[in-house]
């Protein structure tokens, strides 16, 4: 009868074991599909996270290196002479767009030394016609007319020029002069600042901190502007092997470079100016740029130094943009994404409760 019982018993047990060890079991999945349905959810999210950055795409065309100022930091020096024929560079504007450029920036070199820049006014106007919705140049400022503004000035968004000092020695002594009789950088940076409240386009100022600005107080000087300003690009002197640094660079960075601590001292100093100011540092600048070249190849810097792709005009957009390099995630950390049409920024300023008024009316008085 004992037997019988203990039987009766173990197998109990044994039922509990098995029932327990189907519950775990069910548990166990029920926990692997949890994880499994996250690890969806984050994919999808990333995925729709990329698809919003190949869809919304910032590129810089650096369409020339040729310049006429001497800036001894220079990170895309005057290694060549070239620049694509003008038809051959609307064919590659439209492939930007076809692949997700929304915004186009300008650069060189220096922009406005090719045809007097009708070539680069040709671009600003076909960017606009295809429909890319933020078209932006970053220029020296030296050779820009009050007769380019009344051509192109319609079609551009944003004017950016780049200005190191609001001292006309110290911007001399950088490189940032055109060596001409009588020329003064701030002097043509105040008259461009005009021009574009006149012809209704947005304002911005890049300035490259170095050893020979770290120390200044610009606060006065920026907050002139007023409105007009949009963004203040405040950047730390980055070194670029070959291009500013190594034997095969044109330029050697080496006596322009500051510390950490000193780009932060700068930073601390113009917290007046935080409406329009946005720092870079050297890793915030690093890949998070798409940069193209003048032969329309995207430049890496990922090893230290600019590594170019193929042309996209010979192996197409997405065989080249696997070596462009870019750093999405940091591209966004930056403050790369942001709003950057004329329209939409007029359209803030018109909003309810802004203080603004619909025109660039800032009283500009220096």
């Amino acid at each position: 009868m004992q037997k019988t019982e203990c039987y009766k018993g173990l197998a109990h047990l044994g039922q509990i074991r098995l029932l327990t060890m189907s519950l775990l079991t069910q548990v166990i999945q029920c926990f692997l599909g949890m994880v499994g349905f996250l690890a969806q959810l984050l994919t999808r999210a990333a995925q729709q996270q990329e698809d919003k950055l190949t869809t919304g795409l910032s590129i810089n065309y650096h369409f020339t290196r040729m310049c006429n100022y001497t800036c001894g930091f220079c990170f895309h020096t005057q290694k060549t002479r070239d620049n694509l024929p003008l038809d051959r560079a609307l064919e590659g504007l439209a492939m930007l767009r076809k692949n997700g450029c929304e915004k186009i920036n300008f650069s060189g070199g220096e922009p406005f030394l090719i045809k007097k820049g009708t070539y680069v006014g040709e671009m600003v106007k076909y960017a606009k016609e295809i429909g890319i919705s933020s078209v932006t140049i970053i220029s020296n400022g030296s050779k820009i007319t009050e007769e380019w503004f009344s051509k192109y000035g319609e079609y551009l968004d944003i004017l950016g020029i780049s200005c190191d000092s609001f001292r006309s020695e110290v911007n001399k002594i950088i490189g940032r002069d055109d060596k001409s009789k009588g020329y003064d950088h701030v002097i043509q940076l105040h008259k461009i600042a005009r021009w574009c409240k006149q012809y209704n386009v947005l304002f911005k100022i890049n300035t490259v901190v170095n050893t020979y600005n770290w120390q200044e107080d610009m606060n006065r000087e920026i907050l002139k502007f007023g409105e007009l300003l949009v963004r203040w690009k405040v950047f730390q002197c980055l070194v670029i092997d070959g291009e500013n640094a190594g034997e095969s660079a044109l330029r050697n960075a080496a006596s322009f470079v500051i510390s950490d601590s000193e780009f932060k001292e700068f930073l601390d100093r113009h917290q007046q100016c935080s409406r329009v100011l946005v720092p870079e540092d050297n890793e915030s600048m690093r890949n998070s740029y798409i940069i193209l070249d003048e032969k329309m190849r995207f430049l890496s810097n990922v090893d230290g130094q600019k590594t170019p792709s193929a042309s996209i005009l010979e192996v197409g957009f997405e065989n080249a943009f696997k070596d462009a390099g870019f750093d999405s995630q940091m591209f966004l950390r930056r403050g790369g994404k942001y709003t950057w049409t004329k329209a939409e920024i007029l359209a803030e300023r018109t909003a309810p409760g802004a203080s603004c008024s619909s025109s660039l009316d800032t009283d500009l008085s220096w």
